[in-house]
């Protein structure tokens, strides 16, 4: 998901705590927790400050989003809030237990996915069932939040555990819809990959055969409209493509299946799932030399 997103979910737990016997500083540890622990995954970041070797696109969303390093982030903010707010207790182990893992499951239902279970498998987890800007969860936190003033008399964590419980449903309907979608597809080609869209309940579905990649959008309650077709050179030798462009090698190994692009002017290769308009923003290539 999108950093606003990820705080949304922090302030969503935050809310969602019973604070009536709450302190100041206890509640102002509670928020430092929540948020920081809905957004710590997201630090690998900094490693495009010596990324030299192209290998950003297979480190983030990498080891720090894995589900055996939830744990690990838990403990540094209980560490955080027994040493610094002086808050004692396992409550802050829990919560933060509860918004990391909420951060890092949330990020496999979209199409960039995680290396959910690395370091034993490198493999991207990815659903792309859930947009990674998705308003709709946004809608539900925003209302949750215009109900909590104007029905002062109404607990306000019980009204924001109530959104949760809206958002997961809303979740649940997604995914269940868009693996409908993909079991549909899959008679159809060889390999078949899902991208949620921003408007809820549609989909668009890249399925390759061979040296074609088709795009589809498509949901259960609308016919399919067919996007395009686009061509990928199979046969093409990449190697002087990641031996220059090793940002390259990594997007090949990191995407489902990628178009390959051979022709007079570049060598590349880009992730149809994120085709737009006639291009893909994940496009790594190098020009030919002009004789």
């Amino acid at each position: 998901m999108d950093s606003i997103t990820h705080t949304l979910f922090g302030l969503g737990i935050y809310k969602a705590v019973n604070k009536e016997e709450m302190g100041k500083k206890e509640k102002y540890a509670l928020l430092f927790t929540t948020i920081g622990a809905s957004q710590v995954p997201d630090i690998d970041v900094i490693s495009q400050l010596w990324d030299t070797a192209g290998q950003y696109q297979m480190w983030h969303r990498g080891i720090t989003h894995s589900v055996f390093l939830v744990p690990v982030w838990a403990f540094l903010f209980y560490l955080i809030n027994r040493f610094i707010f002086r808050i004692k207790g396992f409550r802050s182990f829990l919560i933060s237990l509860l918004a990391v893992f909420i951060h890092d499951t949330s990020d496999v239902f979209n199409a960039w996915g995680t290396g959910y279970l690395e370091p034993f498998s490198s493999a991207r987890l990815t659903l792309g069932t859930i947009s990674i800007v998705d308003f709709v969860i946004w809608f539900i936190f925003l209302m949750a939040f215009i109900v909590s003033k104007i029905r002062p008399a109404a607990k306000e964590f019980s009204i924001f555990r109530l959104s949760w419980i809206i958002i997961a449903l809303h979740v649940i309907l997604q995914s269940v819809q868009g693996y409908i979608l993909y079991e549909q597809y899959k008679p159809t080609y060889e390999q078949v990959a899902l991208s949620a869209r921003m408007l809820p309940w549609h989909y668009t579905v890249i399925g390759k055969n061979e040296e074609t990649v088709d795009i589809i959008n498509d949901s259960l309650l609308t016919e399919p409209r067919f996007v395009d077709r686009l061509k990928s050179d199979e046969n093409a030798n990449l190697d002087t493509l990641f031996a220059n462009k090793p940002e390259a090698r990594t997007l090949y190994e990191w995407s489902p299946f990628v178009v390959i692009v051979n022709n007079d002017k570049r060598l590349g290769v880009y992730d149809p799932r994120f085709y737009r308009n006639g291009q893909s923003f994940l496009f790594e290539y190098i020009e030919k030399t002009q004789k």
